[in-house]
């Protein structure tokens, strides 16, 4: 196997982030289910941003997050993801290579605008999101470089791609010729609610080898497994993929291989202000300490740190430098 250009390339849905604080009776006023994430049509999309107060607005995308925390870090990174050749596409291209982000997928020059997620956090830190996909729909197996995947150690993808039919023949695409260079595929289960549309589909993935690492949260897990009991659900994931990590929120998480099960703590936090993210981060502090085969605690604590940075302030991407961050901690970079 030839040596990696990169540690990490991440394939999601390249959405514009349009963040609100809101009270729970907007959630309810609209009919969103809390918590989770709701595909739209433009015409919501509309309805919604109309309504809603002062925005914060960033680029975002779930995988495309957990990228920029991997360079943040000092991974070498690369992302693929689809927007439209419009004003909100082109300031989203240039704030992923500007946090030092490959980007070289060709945005669309027709077709639907840049998709946006429109994302209500309440009182309490949760994040509501309502997302219209736009040109991330149309991601295809043609936005693959098979040189691309095989030069990077590992190919992250994330569970909300399998809600656009062409992004999931891209996904699998990129699968096989990453296993076909001898490289690694994780894949996060996104959404509880993503989970409930495609638990089979997701099962079949771990169990026939297509992905080799899970990330989920306790939610995600619980409606994968459809059980309450958390020590059954984690057996069965140790039995269906070669390693899983399930995120607990104040609780820690858990590592999951085959031999044993690693529990790591939280990072502690001042304040909690907005969970957009947290999982994105977690996953890039996690992928990074594999990447730098840092052991399982140390990654898990690596993407605990990363995590209680985002969860600080407002928006899924980091404010500061997770590498000085991590070395502040004593944390192998």
């Amino acid at each position: 196997m030839t040596s990696a250009k990169y540690d990490v390339l991440a394939i999601g849905n390249a959405l514009f982030d349009v963040l609100v604080r809101a009270e729970d009776d907007f959630l309810v006023k609209h009919g969103m289910a809390k918590g989770g994430m709701a595909l739209i049509d433009e015409a919501r999309a509309a309805a919604i941003y109309a309504d809603m107060g002062q925005a914060t607005e960033m680029s975002g995308g779930s995988a495309a997050n957990t990228i920029v925390g991997l360079a943040s870090l000092g991974a070498r990174a690369a992302y693929v993801g689809k927007v439209k050749d419009d004003q909100i596409g082109r300031l989203y291209s240039h704030d992923i290579r500007a946090a030092g982000v490959a980007f070289d997928t060709k945005p669309a020059s027709d077709g639907p605008a840049t998709g946006c997620s429109y994302i209500l956090i309440t009182p309490d830190g949760e994040r509501t999101m309502n997302t219209y996909l736009g040109a991330a729909q149309d991601l295809g197996p043609a936005d693959i470089d098979p040189e691309q995947i095989a030069a990077s150690a590992l190919v992250y993808l994330e569970g909300y791609l399998w809600d656009p039919k062409n992004a999931k023949e891209a996904f699998l695409k990129a699968s096989q010729i990453a296993h076909g260079a001898g490289r690694q595929v994780a894949l996060t289960l996104s959404d509880p609610f993503c989970v409930d549309r495609y638990r089979d589909e997701f099962l079949e993935l771990m169990r026939s080898g297509t992905v080799d690492l899970i990330f989920a949260n306790e939610s995600e897990l619980h409606s994968l497994y459809q059980t309450s009991d958390f020590d059954s659900a984690l057996n069965q994931l140790q039995n269906d993929v070669g390693l899983g990590v399930v995120t607990r929120s104040e609780k820690g998480c858990a590592v999951v291989a085959k031999d044993a099960v690693t529990l790591v703590p939280a990072a502690r936090i001042e304040k909690l202000v907005d969970t957009t993210g947290a999982g994105d981060l977690f996953a890039a502090g996690f992928l990074f300490g594999l990447a730098r085969n840092a052991g399982y605690e140390n990654a898990g604590r690596l993407g605990a740190l990363a995590a209680a940075e985002v969860i600080q302030h407002i928006g899924a991407r980091p404010q500061v430098s997770l590498k000085e961050l991590a070395q502040q901690h004593g944390l192998p970079v």
